[in-house]
């Protein structure tokens, strides 16, 4: 676990936690949209960057460490958006006191 965040203010960014949606294709598999489910407060930090490959297209992932306060519904399935953003959510876990959940979270850079 890591330290509590000191100030409650750092949390000044306002981010929209999306659920997944997965409906039928109609030929066996599903397809995956994501609804908004609520607004959130959270800090929003750099952690790192590396470049990456994909398909034969260069490219690079940035991670960040996302704080929010504690809730108990958020999965690695869910996704954090800040306007046109979207932050895949890696890892979770809570801060001594469980007052606040750290998430690690990548964005594909193109």
């Amino acid at each position: 676990m890591s330290e509590p965040l000191k100030d409650i203010g750092a949390l000044n960014r306002r981010l929209v936690l999306e659920t997944p949606m997965e409906t039928g294709d109609g030929a066996g598999g599903v397809v995956r949209t994501y609804e908004a489910a609520t607004t959130l407060w959270a800090q929003v930090t750099p952690v790192s960057a590396r470049s990456d490959v994909a398909a034969d297209s260069f490219g690079a992932v940035a991670r960040f460490r996302i704080v929010i306060r504690a809730r108990g519904d958020i999965t690695t399935r869910h996704c954090l958006r800040e306007g046109t953003r979207i932050y895949r959510i890696i890892a979770m876990r809570e801060t001594v006191g469980r007052r606040f959940l750290e998430i690690d979270a990548e964005v594909p850079e193109e």
